[in-house]
């Protein structure tokens, strides 16, 4: 991976961590338009203020758009919320890794 490649990693992920960014990319990964009240709600224990910075910088970096009738992912945070959906299998994985380590059960290669 190029220094151009890690650096655009490092930027996404930077955003990503903000707090409740990734519930928002959540949140519209339905493809349904939410108001704000209602993205607030789907993101549940955000303020406002919060939400409000999080969309700007969502919509900043072209992830998130409004529309007549609410907030709603681009193109491009259609595609990483797709992405995240991986995420999504392999967190199921490792879950149950960690339950089984827990138990006392030694994780095998490749499961």
């Amino acid at each position: 991976m190029s220094a151009k490649d890690n650096a655009a990693v490092m930027q996404l992920f930077d955003l990503l961590e903000s707090r409740y960014a990734m519930r928002v990319i959540w949140a519209l990964s339905d493809g349904h338009p939410q108001t704000f009240r209602l993205l607030q709600d789907s993101v549940g224990g955000v303020t406002p203020n919060t939400l409000n910075t999080r969309i700007k910088e969502l919509r900043a970096a072209l992830l998130v758009e409004h529309g007549g009738q609410g907030y709603r992912l681009t193109p491009l945070g259609a595609d990483l919320a797709r992405r995240l959906v991986e995420v999504q299998h392999f967190a199921g994985k490792w879950s149950h890794q960690q339950v089984r380590a827990a138990n006392g059960h030694l994780p095998h290669a490749g499961t």
